[in-house]
């Protein structure tokens, strides 16, 4: 299916026909669109890069971003996977022998969820480039961020196996091009990429690679989805499609990549080279660290006769991983349930960039038997990465309904509602003191642990007696006031530690809870950037502090002070010429309001 025409007739594609360069400007461009409302894809036809002065093949940019696009993709309702994934994992007894017929013949039809390998060339390999002829500077990927290391390839499906080759993967990592035949492997340390280069390593051998860019958008979300480990992600793909994904071997090495995609970039990883790679403005918001990783000797690369090369953007939210998050929510409830039974529903926001923030809820069944769930949650798959989770009882609101769970939420915290544990970490966060490991955080919102509430003060009263303390404290703002709890977020022009500042603040605790330190950086009036912000800077172990019934949250950035030694990144921002410049020429709709909500430049 061609799935530009699919999005073109929906009216979910806009074609830029202006010349656009491949560094900052086609990034730029994309990630603002996909934060408006009506957001489209965007196909840019004349991608140029001017300190090259090279002209390149078309950038499609946005392919999920909007939710019926994925929809459109999918060509199915993400629920109703979800219902098919249920019924295979608590099968009901038939009740006669037609219903029986229909089950065998359901999954007679699973035959097709298997991967299909082809002994011919697939349309991949209509154009080849092999040895001294293999130039990755010829590929249009995209520099993003003013502070990046270089061009890196964004929507790369990754393709390795085990060293037996009994076992197949298929993930999405970033990857840096270094030269025309070297890709830095940014595979993280808790990815199957990296298992598999661990296997190759110890037996001293070179791995192979494939990177497919492009074809059917669903393999790169599949590339994406938690499955259990050991299962290949083109499983999912047939089982979405009822058809199985068609494959064919890459030219110079083991693997097999997809019939359809418009390029293939094939080679191997010497397991004794690293190279250091980033800085990356990635989908924390933040840039991560400069650091060493695996590089692919890049032996071939193939293409379709006219491709198209798909990229992503990533950074600040909303993007579309929005989109396609929201759909792996959906479908993997019901893997999720055979680890929690009593799980209702979980949602994860997209400004708490996924890993940062998971909210659910749960028929309790028993005291304490929100914090057994988020152990339970800590040790699956992708979602021990996880690092705070809110449980609610099937009582509480829809948890969608941001603005009625927060206050449900408030009217039940109280100490006692807090969990605070330690496990591994997404390897890109860059609060936790390592990069592997950290805090992690519950609440317990299934009971009510609330006490009384404060006796209020306006804003400026209570940052009046605040500033008899710390004159540091710039702007004070209470967020639901009409709560048990009130969260009062003051800013700190830190010159010394929030700890400190806190444990002499308890002399007002008549007045306040929860009580959230911020830096100057943060705008106080936009809840939707702090939530961001908050959840991203802290590690419960070292920045969450109960004392005398209040409990105080440190969101600051973090230095050598609180024996913080790895270096506080920075967030990404686009670069204000090149936007100024992209909305001159009608690539970008001046909107104000937009780029101030979602703080387009910081």
């Amino acid at each position: 299916m061609d799935y530009i025409k699919l999005l073109k007739d929906n009216g979910l594609l806009r074609v830029i026909d202006k010349p656009a360069d491949i560094d900052l400007e086609i990034a730029h461009a994309s990630y603002i669109e996909v934060k408006r409302e009506n957001s489209q894809a965007l196909l840019f036809t004349k991608p140029i890069c001017k300190k090259m002065g090279r002209k390149f093949a078309p950038v499609l940019t946005n392919i999920y971003g909007s939710k019926r696009a994925l929809e459109l993709i999918f060509g199915r309702d993400p629920d109703e996977i979800a219902g098919e994934i249920e019924r295979l994992l608590k099968p009901k007894k038939s009740k006669s022998f037609g219903e029986k017929l229909n089950f065998a013949a359901y999954l007679f039809e699973m035959r097709k969820i298997f991967t299909k390998r082809s002994k011919g060339e697939g349309e991949c390999q209509q154009v080849k480039f092999t040895g001294e002829d293999v130039d990755l500077l010829s590929l249009p990927a995209l520099k993003t961020w003013p502070l990046d290391g270089g061009a890196f390839i964004t929507m790369g499906q990754v393709y390795t196996q085990s060293l037996d080759g009994e076992l197949q993967n298929v993930g999405m990592y970033r990857l840096q091009i270094y030269d025309k035949n070297r890709l830095g492997m940014h595979w993280q340390i808790h990815k199957d990429g990296a298992n598999f280069f661990n296997e190759y390593k110890r037996a001293g051998k070179k791995m192979p690679v494939s990177v497919a860019i492009g074809g059917d958008p669903l393999y790169i979300w599949c590339g994406q989805a938690p499955l259990p480990k050991g299962v290949f992600e083109l499983l999912l793909y047939g089982f979405i499609r009822k058809e199985p994904a068609k494959l064919v071997k890459s030219l110079t090495n083991e693997i097999y990549v997809p019939h359809d995609a418009d390029y293939v970039i094939e080679g191997f990883v010497d397991t004794d080279k690293f190279e250091l790679e980033g800085p990356f403005g990635d989908h924390t918001g933040f840039y991560t660290p400069i650091e060493p990783f695996p590089v692919m000797e890049v032996t071939a690369i193939t293409s379709k006769r006219e491709p198209v090369f798909h990229a992503t953007v990533v950074g600040k939210p909303p993007l579309e991983d929005k989109y396609m998050g929201w759909a792996t929510e959906r479908i993997f409830l019901p893997l999720l349930r055979t680890t929690v039974p009593e799980l209702l529903d979980y949602n994860m926001p997209e400004n708490g960039v996924f890993h940062n923030l998971i909210l659910a809820k749960i028929n309790a069944l028993y005291p304490a038997h929100a914090k057994q769930a988020m152990h339970a949650f800590w040790g699956v798959g992708q979602m021990s990465f996880v690092k705070h989770a809110v449980f609610v009882g099937e009582d509480a609101p829809n948890l969608s309904d941001y603005d009625a769970l927060t206050e449900h939420i408030l009217n039940r915290f109280g100490e006692k509602s807090l969990l605070i544990s330690e496990g591994v970490c997404d390897q890109l966060d860059h609060a936790s003191p390592n990069s592997y490991f950290g805090g992690k955080l519950g609440i317990d919102a299934t009971q009510d642990f609330s006490v009384s509430a404060p006796a209020l003060l306006d804003d400026a009263a209570l940052l009046a007696k605040f500033k008899e303390i710390e004159p540091n404290l710039t702007q004070l703002v209470q967020f639901k006031t009409n709560t048990k709890t009130p969260i009062c977020v003051v800013k700190f022009d830190k010159n010394r530690l929030v700890k400190d500042v806190f444990e002499e603040l308890l002399k007002f605790k008549e007045y306040f809870k929860l009580l959230v330190f911020v830096g100057p950086e943060n705008r106080l009036e936009n809840p939707y950037m702090l939530l961001w912000r908050v959840t991203n800077n802290i590690d419960a172990l070292r920045d969450i502090y109960v004392r005398e019934g209040a409990v105080c949250i440190d969101a600051t950035a973090k230095g050598e002070a609180e024996g913080y030694t790895r270096g506080w990144p920075l967030q990404t921002d686009c670069d204000r010429e090149v936007a100024a410049d992209l909305v001159k020429r009608g690539i970008v709709k001046e909107e104000p309001e937009l780029f101030s909500k979602f703080e387009i430049f910081g």
